[in-house]
């Protein structure tokens, strides 16, 4: 078959898939099902490993997150110095060049970039190396899901030495665990401090003295709402639950003085701060609620509330029965979650265990419904092929040129991961050219037999119609290679 035309096939299955009827699930399928869903994709041997032990047993080792890794995955996160050293250290190391290059030293600029540059792929290879190899398939899954939930861009400033930690040390350590954990672990970290402006939002009227945050003088005095707004907005309740434009200010007034300060960062490794001589301390008046003037204890309170708050538990369930199920997930699926979130105080494992026991998880129509992202898609390829990627350049612009670089959202809303955002003929083509490119070292046989149950019947016909050297890169260009 043409590729010109194929790409024309797949546009059109891939917009069609989630009207097909459904038939119900073989074995086969439900093992490849959960396989795309809780994960990103089968590697060979996979699908027959879950049909063995069974889908159920295998959704609850996935809950509980627990494998080892494999030694060659330890021995290469282990190489990564700005993946597992403390902020601190490289934050040390990228505020060092950066001098250098505003002082104009000799190849001042190029050691930046070259430190810069180390510090972006590093992370981006660790990640993407634990995406591809780890057993937690999950948990993987959860880190993507949560890092995008609470989004910082990559490229802004100092954030560039700090995604690694944030990753680390705030997002991981709590995907699977208390919403309330997650969310304090993220609204302390100078990653999203910095990202949305709070490190420098101050009660009106205050005034720094002299030089501050580590020889940077804050940039402006007075209230920023940015983060106090996305908190809100993106991170909790979310945009229509009824809140005002006082509360977003009054919860920016509760959060003046939560900064970090550079040298304490640099030499402490001490991440967040509490600069009570920026806090606003008049009362506030927050979601109807009276707020006595105090000081840190403000912020954490209010996170406390909207953590619990049911427009959370509403907002936070929508989404995971999204990303799990269909871009439009069924409402009694979402809330049978919210109770489960509200019941268990906010426990993301109970709410999960809710949307994969729910018949609207394993349900015929749900298979392939999802599109793929572009991050999705080329880690549940590396899967699929048995290829880790090991030129982690080229796979960062394989990313870029699909239109998701990696760390790389702007706007704190994160990556969309709905098909409305990523089926185009032009993605398409993109992501056939790079399976066209993956294909020639492939053994397509093996590659069959790794997606048995997610390839169908037409698009099995279609393959073995066309000739030899075409069908590994059809197969995972094939509209049900990029559904998931």
């Amino acid at each position: 078959m043409n590729f010109y035309r194929w790409i024309a096939v797949a546009a059109a299955a891939c917009a069609a898939a989630s009207a097909m009827a459904a038939e119900p699930l073989t074995p086969e399928q439900a093992a490849a099902h959960v396989l795309n869903r809780i994960g990103y994709g089968p590697r060979p041997g996979d699908i027959e490993r879950v049909m063995q032990m069974g889908v159920q047993r295998y959704i609850d080792a996935q809950l509980n997150a627990g494998a080892p890794l494999p030694p060659a995955l330890s021995a290469r996160l282990a190489s990564l110095d700005a993946a597992q050293q403390p902020a601190g250290v490289v934050m040390r190391r990228f505020l060092a060049v950066r001098a250098m290059a505003k002082d104009g030293a000799d190849g001042g600029k190029a050691r930046r970039r070259e430190v810069v540059t180390a510090i972006a792929q590093q992370t981006a290879e660790a990640r993407i190396a634990r995406a591809v190899d780890s057993p937690n398939q999950l948990e993987e899954v959860m880190v993507d899901f949560w890092f995008n939930h609470f989004n910082v861009f990559a490229g802004k400033g100092v954030d560039r030495a700090l995604i690694a930690s944030y990753e680390r040390d705030a997002i991981r350590p709590y995907a699977l665990g208390n919403f309330r954990d997650l969310l304090g672990a993220t609204a302390h970290h100078p990653a999203m401090l910095y990202y949305l402006d709070n490190w420098v939002s101050t009660a009106n009227g205050y005034l720094p003295r002299g030089k501050r945050q580590g020889g940077q003088k804050a940039r402006s005095s007075g209230l920023n709402e940015n983060y106090a707004r996305e908190l809100m907005e993106l991170h909790t309740m979310g945009v229509d639950s009824g809140y005002t434009q006082k509360d977003v200010t009054e919860l920016a007034r509760m959060l003046t003085g939560w900064t970090y300060d550079n040298r304490e960062l640099v030499a402490h490794n001490r991440a967040f701060s509490f600069d009570a001589a920026r806090h606003d301390r008049d009362d506030k008046l927050w979601l109807g609620r009276r707020i006595k003037a105090g000081g840190q204890e403000e912020g954490e309170y209010a996170l406390d509330v909207l953590a619990m708050l049911p427009a959370t538990a509403h907002h936070l369930s929508f989404q995971l029965a999204q990303y799990f199920v269909q871009d439009q997930p069924p409402p009694a699926l979402v809330e049978r979650m919210a109770k489960s979130y509200i019941d268990s105080k906010g426990d993301i494992r109970s709410v999960l265990r809710t949307l994969f026991a729910s018949a609207e998880f394993m349900a015929p129509e749900a298979v392939g419904a999802k599109f793929k992202t572009p991050y999705q898609y080329v880690i549940s390829a590396a899967r699929a092929s048995d290829t880790a990627p090991t030129d982690i350049k080229q796979t960062l612009g394989v990313l870029t040129r699909l239109g998701m670089p990696l760390y790389g959202c702007q706007t704190p809303d994160g990556y969309k991961n709905t098909q409305d955002a990523w089926l185009n003929p032009d993605a398409l083509s993109r992501r056939i050219a790079f399976a066209t490119q993956l294909a020639p070292a492939l053994d397509v046989q093996a590659l069959q037999a790794t997606l048995a149950g997610s390839i169908s019947a037409k698009t099995q016909g279609a393959i073995a119609g066309s000739p030899a050297p075409l069908r590994a890169a059809m197969l995972l260009g094939s509209p049900d290679f990029m559904q998931r």
